[in-house]
């Protein structure tokens, strides 16, 4: 219902926008740049769609490797007391457990690429358990919410852009990104529990949660005190542990004597059918954030902002030129990467704003688009509150990136 309101309200916003435009101002060009956008748009969810084909390809191959391999079923063994409290729905030794754990770990190393075909295998396990195939089940809310509040440990790709853009301390935006997406997860966290009447002081839970949360601290306090290690961290960690677990994968399979080329061309086929399924649903968001762009609706609305900022006596409204790379995340995360690079190059990438831009990217993900992949890959139309919830992780990270970019940045 959300997403139903969402997709129409962007359509009429701009529609108002694009006439307003027209009548007052006699912009004579603003509905042609519209439609523009509308096939741009659609040009790019398919282009989107077809680079999801190779990366669901290459991931649920090597996932179908490490099942076979027994590799997941030693991840899901090591997850299951915490997964038993969190998704009572599903079976302690089911394999989506450790689909979900994989996806995870993904994210927390800032490995888009690799996040989204391991969720997408998640989900369409977590939808063999689901007894309506029209609606999310409760496993499937809680697993979405998870992944859209994205805590990331080590943001790869946002260190990359970073300095790709001249930064002289790329890694200077690495713990508070780290502790913007922790909060976020947490209340995302709180919120779905709180639905599904999850109790989250289990003693199971918190001993996990506390381990967690005991590990990210001891990274803080580790790299705080050999500051020379962030960059390699950050930069080379991810990806090895990455390529670690293909190979890991890859010799356990072998240990097993399976023919683990055959078993890759086998998991790799299911990456096309899903990829197709979910162009649809691409398409049908990503045209309506783009023609809401193209009509200057998103400039009217963070003109607004920061009207009523001034209004409430807030002085310092520097932050609301770095809101838009926040405010475009939840819908889409190419959109919200260029306004990020915009950033980067109106005010310089070391600016208060640059920082702030670069840690509302890494503090956020893309709830709708996130919404619109993975519910879309197995025909679910009814998403209850999985969107709301999904928000509301949202706001919690960009707020406290807001709050942390002004304790560190100033």
């Amino acid at each position: 219902m959300l997403l139903n309101r969402l997709w129409i309200g962007l359509f009429f916003s701009a529609l108002a926008v694009g006439l307003g435009k027209l009548i007052f101002f006699g912009d004579m060009l603003i509905f042609k740049e519209m439609v523009d956008a509308l096939f741009e748009s659609a040009e790019l969810a398919f282009k989107i769609a077809l680079f999801l084909t190779g990366a669901l390809c290459l991931w649920m191959g090597f996932m179908e490797i490490g099942e076979k391999g027994g590799a997941i079923n030693a991840l899901t063994r090591l997850v299951a007391p915490l997964f038993g409290k969190l998704f009572p729905d599903v079976p302690k030794d089911h394999p989506a457990v450790g689909s979900m754990m994989m996806n995870f770990s993904a994210n927390m190393l800032g490995l888009d690429n690799a996040a989204t075909p391991l969720g997408l295998k998640a989900m369409g396990q977590l939808q063999e358990l689901n007894p309506k195939k029209d609606t999310a089940s409760n496993a499937q809310i809680m697993f979405l919410v998870m992944n859209t509040s994205g805590l990331t440990i080590i943001p790869v790709s946002i260190l990359a852009y970073r300095s790709g853009a001249g930064s002289v301390s790329p890694s200077e935006v690495f713990l508070p990104i780290l502790i913007s997406t922790f909060f976020a997860s947490l209340v995302g966290l709180f919120v779905v529990a709180f639905k599904q009447k999850i109790n989250l002081l289990n003693k199971t839970v918190l001993a996990y949660l506390g381990t967690l949360t005991a590990l990210i601290v001891g990274l803080l306090i580790w790299l705080y005190n050999n500051p020379d290690m962030v960059e390699p961290v950050s930069s080379v960690g991810g990806n090895l542990l990455l390529f670690s677990v293909i190979i890991t994968f890859l010799g356990l399979g072998i240990r097993k004597k399976i023919n683990v080329y055959e078993v890759f061309i086998d998991g790799a086929k299911g990456g096309f059918d899903v990829a197709i399924k979910i162009v649809p649903y691409l398409v049908a968001i990503l045209v309506a954030i783009g023609v809401f762009k193209a009509s200057g609706a998103m400039e009217i609305l963070f003109d607004g902002i920061r009207l009523l900022l001034i209004q409430a006596s807030v002085t310092n409204t520097e932050f609301i030129e770095a809101l838009p790379t926040a405010f475009m995340k939840p819908f889409s995360g190419g959109a919200a990467r260029g306004m990020m690079l915009e950033t980067f190059a109106t005010h310089g990438v070391d600016s208060f704003i640059g920082k702030m831009a670069a840690t509302f990217q890494g503090s956020t993900e893309t709830t709708f688009y996130v919404l619109a992949v993975y519910f879309g890959s197995v025909g679910i139309k009814k998403t209850r509150y999985a969107a709301g919830a999904g928000l509301i992780a949202d706001a919690a990270g960009i707020i406290a990136a807001i709050f942390i970019s002004f304790l560190f940045y100033t």
